[in-house]
């Protein structure tokens, strides 16, 4: 779609599976002193589509590419960012990978964590698909200024409020969610495991952290009579969205819908969403999810491939992305 909407065609390129099950790559054409995007969506089969952009980028590279920018509109391991105990960054690995095999600059769109761009050691762009989002609100949703915009937990809070902050709309947050949230995983500052019969020194005494308890689930926010609009950046496993639409009706919400930019949508997740109180659940062209789609009539889709095919113009004719972030904060 994006080479439509730029009047270019494809590069000639064969990439497939060998039978044993290596990746082999094929550049058809000559790339010495161009400027070369390849643009990964990231399907099922996460650990191929890295493997497949990794020996693309190598293989543009050796043939003495200019410049090779990555278009991967959802970053893969981007939740893997934290360390956990006697774990790893993930996230950071990735980078690194992408950098030696030899791409310049990446496209991306809503980094799980907006920090992880100083992974990389080249720059990053990461775009918003807000006003997207926002749009299908203002045009999609019949009388949305009777809705309210709610984060399905504290963690959500700073998005939601950035969206109910343009939409002039209320805000209410989910709090006493049943699992945990990342900021309630080790961190891995417990690792190395504690010795046994320590020494210490004479009469030191470190206070004892308390331990959390979740408390009884709660809305903040007044939902009754209204539509509820829960916005997040991935749904995944839905489990916990269908929980917080439960919730949201027994408050008194008469709708819910769910907005987020990537609909990873995993295993059993059309069969909850269509037997949920969920009505409708918007997601982005970010990551394909066309056979979801036909499970679930409940899931639509916006186009973001304009901001993307945006973003690439500009970078080759060298202009500013300034006009690509008018009005995006901090957090955003």
């Amino acid at each position: 779609m994006c080479t439509r909407r730029l009047g270019a065609e494809l590069g000639k390129s064969v990439v497939y599976q060998e039978t044993n099950g290596e990746t082999r790559v094929e550049i058809k054409e000559s790339v010495r002193g161009q400027d070369v995007f390849i643009i990964q969506t990231i399907p099922r089969d996460v650990n191929t589509a890295v493997m497949e952009l990794l020996i693309m980028a190598y293989a543009l590279k050796t043939s003495c590419a200019k410049n090779i920018i990555g278009v991967i509109p959802y970053f893969p391991y981007s939740k893997q960012s934290k360390m956990r105990k006697r774990g790893s960054i993930v996230c950071k690995l990735l980078a690194s990978m992408l950098a030696r095999a030899g791409l310049t600059h990446i496209i991306t769109m809503d980094l799980h964590q907006k920090e992880i761009q100083g992974f990389f050691s080249f720059p990053v762009d990461n775009l918003r698909a807000s006003p997207f989002l926002l749009q299908y609100i203002q045009e999609e949703i019949p009388d949305y200024r009777n809705a309210v915009i709610v984060a399905k937990s504290p963690d959500a809070a700073k998005r939601a409020q950035s969206y109910a902050e343009r939409l002039r709309l209320g805000l209410a947050v989910i709090h006493g969610e049943a699992q945990c949230t990342e900021q309630d995983m080790d961190d891995g500052r417990h690792s190395p495991p504690t010795v046994k019969n320590p020494t210490l020194h004479t009469g030191l005494e470190l206070p004892l952290m308390m331990a959390k308890e979740k408390p009884p689930i709660t809305v903040v926010g007044d939902v009754g009579g209204r539509i509820a609009i829960i916005v997040d950046d991935i749904i995944d496993d839905v489990e916990s969205f269908v929980a917080a639409a439960e919730i949201l009706k027994e408050r008194g919400a008469y709708k819910i819908f769910i907005m987020a930019t990537h609909g990873l949508l995993s295993a059993d997740a059309p069969r909850l969403i269509e037997e949920s109180s969920i009505d409708e659940v918007v997601v982005t062209n970010t990551v394909p999810h066309e056979v979801q789609k036909l499970q679930c009539p409940k899931i639509k889709t916006v186009d973001i491939s304009l901001i993307l095919s945006e973003a690439i113009r500009r970078i080759h004719n060298g202009e500013s992305m300034a006009y690509l972030f008018r009005n995006i904060t901090v957090d955003d």
